[in-house]
């Protein structure tokens, strides 16, 4: 068997853009509002994944991953393809910690890709309910992305997180940036964003951060049935 280097995210033009697809020893960041596709596209990488005859655990904190979903992405083999992939359901914040200290517990040499989606919804809702606990939260955050990232060096694994957003206003302008973007934009060796335009099903993905540089380039992506794939609209 081959030694797996990167997983291909299934988008032709991104995974030009990051040779290859989400790297091994890294943490990719893709963040982006709701239905942008980013469980959609992680689902897709996982899918790659086992397709290479590796394993994945998927941490699904939003309770979105859907089977059937799979289902359409992995097309005639999802009984082999789902039997690769370890899901895992925290139900707050203090799970998403366990789960994230135990990985390496959870994991053999045939798991290539860690999943974590998404990164900032538990984190989001503590914060939430207990906003004079912030800093301590924040705190907590950056130490469970520090250990992700610590993880995919030593155990020569791809990460891949996705982020919710939240809206920033600059005088006239109005961005929107990850949550808890200090952090996850630290530790993070691969920041895409997926932005909506107005077709609901054409997405705008944008690299703005691969091998330490900003890159910012940007192509048009169709939410389909089978998954995310190439889009010729301009």
């Amino acid at each position: 068997m081959t030694v797996l280097y990167n997983i291909p995210t299934g988008c032709k033009k991104i995974d030009e853009i990051l040779e290859g697809g989400v790297q091994n020893r890294q943490v990719s960041l893709f963040y982006g509002e709701a239905e942008t596709g980013k469980t959609t596209l992680a689902m897709q990488c996982a899918v790659n994944c086992a397709r290479q005859g590796y394993k994945t655990l998927f941490v699904d904190c939003d309770g979105t991953f859907s089977a059937r979903r799979l289902s359409q992405i992995a097309s005639g083999n999802f009984k082999d393809i789902m039997e690769s992939i370890i899901l895992m359901k925290p139900s707050d914040f203090g799970e998403q910690a366990i789960i994230i200290d135990r990985l390496t517990e959870y994991m053999t040499k045939k798991f290539k890709l860690v999943v974590i989606d998404t990164l900032t919804s538990l984190y989001g809702a503590e914060t939430a309910e207990y906003p004079e606990k912030t800093f301590e939260l924040n705190r907590e955050l950056n130490r469970q992305v520090a250990c992700l990232a610590q993880i995919a060096k030593t155990r020569k694994i791809a990460v891949l997180t996705t982020s919710q957003v939240r809206s920033v206003f600059n005088e006239a302008l109005v961005s929107i940036e990850p949550v808890a973007t200090r952090v996850l934009k630290f530790w993070a060796d691969i920041i895409v964003v997926m932005k909506p335009t107005k077709n609901h099903q054409i997405i705008r993905v944008i690299v703005e951060k691969y091998r330490k540089k900003v890159l910012p380039s940007a192509c048009q992506l169709k939410i389909e049935e089978t998954g995310i794939h190439e889009c010729s609209i301009h």
